[in-house]
């Protein structure tokens, strides 16, 4: 009889296959109702679309390939996404929920002007570390794919930590007396514009956008201050 060589299958490069705790495998969970196991799918079908979007394109987003490499049947992302748009929605809001987490994990400081550089320091990291979502969300990554009106309020409110920092700088008499949205728009778009050069390789590092969200904090800044530069200038 001839020896059985012992070796182990090749593994699958990319995203690891699913694997749970559960008797059933995580499919089986899922579909017999385990709460947990539905979040568990449901997170690991997300990193599965990210990753190839990100490493292959949006050709590679098909329901029956996301299947294949997470390990599940296409009946269940359906039943849980309803459509390749309603994958790509969730897609788009997963990317801004995970920008949301970083934004949020910025530590409180007692100068709101300096938590404001903070912020904007941690936006630029979250676009360079998920370069997937960044792209689904700012560059049309999916052609076709138009978020829903409702994703797009759920997207501009996972930013509004931005907001309520200004409006703290507008109360301590740090920043000028308006809207504070108008700022957070006016400080978002220097910051798309540098991050947008930056990954496209026209910018070597981060000098450009610390240059120009600083102009923006700079322009709105309420005289009487004692700081004619905004934090972080040289």
């Amino acid at each position: 009889m001839a020896k059985s060589s012992g070796a182990s299958p090749p593994e699958r490069k990319g995203v690891a296959p699913l694997t749970s705790s559960a008797p059933l495998g995580l499919q089986g969970a899922y579909l017999s109702g385990d709460r947990a196991a539905q979040d568990e799918l449901r997170a690991k079908l997300l990193d599965v679309a990210n990753h190839l979007l990100l490493t292959i394109g949006p050709e590679s987003l098909s329901m029956r390939r996301i299947a294949t490499e997470a390990g599940c049947s296409t009946t269940v992302i359906y039943t849980m996404f309803g459509s390749k748009e309603g994958l790509a929605e969730a897609l788009y809001l997963e990317g801004f929920e995970r920008f949301r987490r970083r934004l949020e994990a910025v530590p409180a400081h007692p100068d709101s002007l300096e938590r404001l550089t903070a912020l904007g320091t941690a936006y630029r990291e979250a676009a360079l570390a998920e370069p997937g979502y960044y792209s689904l969300m700012f560059e049309r990554a999916i052609p076709g794919f138009t978020p829903s009106e409702r994703a797009r309020t759920l997207a501009r409110a996972a930013l509004n930590i931005f907001d309520r920092v200004i409006a703290d700088c507008i109360s301590a008499g740090q920043l000028v007396p308006t809207q504070p949205r108008r700022i957070a728009d006016a400080l978002w778009s220097a910051a798309q514009g540098a991050i947008s050069l930056e990954r496209a390789g026209h910018l070597r590092d981060g000098s450009a956008f610390d240059a120009a969200t600083r102009a923006i904090i700079h322009r709105y800044l309420a005289t009487g201050t004692g700081r004619p530069d905004p934090p972080g200038t040289v």
